[in-house]
């Protein structure tokens, strides 16, 4: 019953927020929003077992896929959207489905959450495998969209995680690891676009940030492999190919230009004083490892 979910009971720090000043109702969801890092933080071990196979997958030709509705669908695919240009990778490597497909985005089409039939067509268009992994997300954990999407995918092998916000949520009952960020009432009682909203968020972002980390997307802290498609993107590639190489201002420009603003091939180039062809080939046979391409380069030595 929808009155037995913390996410949508009536929270006793806001009662009567609406006879509140501006300032005061700020006050109170800062203050509950500050409760969620907390949350998620409750959660790391379970979320640390879903990134590991989610790399295991994505390292042997896998993808991830994000399903839900209404708000836990539309992060879902806020996320996955921002990994081509963050991460220059392509656009099926993650990939967000949601209940009412694209009209949803914009619109709440709230009937679409219970159509378990729809589910497994959304599942089947995209032809999943056991090499793929597939993250339901629903805030109340019970979604009928999502289970039905869980539960079709753990049928075909494929492998499943749930991300919900309340403990024993019944979309957990259908994923082989399981997330349960467990919010709390929110400020304004069934909005869960709010806390149960933020904790997602930062549980997606750990998902395909700590993924992306471990698929060599990442050099030191630096998103190496940005899409330099503006002259904003330029500029950070410029400054990051000159953070970790002597290189002056105009042959770094030289070098970003010959390989197409990709500073992972720029870098192994200057240091190992290499031809475009070489730092590539190189990159190739060491999986994109910046520092073991240079080695291989120079033979072995420093």
């Amino acid at each position: 019953m929808a009155d037995k979910l913390l996410t949508e009971a009536q929270n006793p720090s806001t009662e009567w927020i609406d006879q509140q000043s501006i300032p005061t109702i700020l006050q109170w969801m800062n203050n509950e929003d500050a409760t969620v890092a907390s949350a998620v933080k409750n959660e790391l071990p379970h979320i640390s077992k879903a990134i590991e196979q989610i790399v295991e997958r994505l390292q042997n030709g896998g993808r991830l896929f994000y399903i839900g509705a209404g708000t836990s669908g539309r992060l879902g695919i806020l996320d996955a959207s921002e990994c081509p240009p963050t991460f220059n990778v392509s656009k099926s490597l993650v990939q967000g489905i949601i209940a009412g497909g694209a009209y949803a985005l914009t619109n709440a089409v709230e009937n679409v959450e219970d159509n378990r039939t729809q589910a497994v067509k959304d599942i089947q268009h995209y032809d999943l495998t056991e090499k793929d992994v597939l993250v339901g997300i629903a805030a109340s954990g019970k979604t009928p969209y999502v289970i039905a999407a869980l539960q079709y995918a753990q049928q075909q092998g494929i492998y499943t995680i749930s991300l919900s916000c309340n403990k024993n949520s019944e979309i957990s009952q259908f994923a082989n690891t399981c997330i349960e960020v467990e919010t709390g009432p929110e400020v304004i009682a069934g909005s869960t676009r709010l806390k149960a909203g933020t904790a997602q968020k930062m549980v997606l972002n750990m998902l395909t940030t700590a993924t992306m980390i471990k698929l060599n997307k990442v050099y030191s802290n630096i998103m190496i492999d940005v899409q330099a498609t503006n002259e904003k993107l330029r500029r950070r590639a410029l400054f990051t190919l000159k953070r970790f190489t002597q290189v002056d201002e105009v042959t770094g420009r030289a070098l970003l230009e010959q390989t197409n603003y990709n500073i992972r091939i720029a870098i192994v180039m200057y240091d190992a004083k290499a031809s475009v062809e070489q730092a590539t080939e190189a990159l190739k046979q060491q999986q994109g490892k910046i520092e073991e391409a240079i080695q291989l380069l120079r033979g072995g030595t420093e």
